[in-house]
């Protein structure tokens, strides 16, 4: 029993950095595209015709 749970750990590992070294390379192939920083893909940009009543959004009058 010992020798399977040891060869799991190591199944583990390998498929552990397996896994960082695709999102590493996912991450380089990204910036490559779209340049350095910070890029978001889950929220839409929002005009600034949009109305809101926040005060960071309303500007100097």
């Amino acid at each position: 029993m010992k020798k399977n749970r040891k060869q799991k750990k190591n199944n583990e590992t390998l498929n552990l950095d397996a896994l960082k070294a695709m999102r590493k390379g996912g991450r380089e192939a990204q910036q490559e595209l779209l340049g350095p920083g910070f890029h978001s893909f889950l929220h839409v940009h929002v005009s600034k015709k949009v109305y809101t009543r926040k005060e960071k959004h309303k500007g100097e009058y």
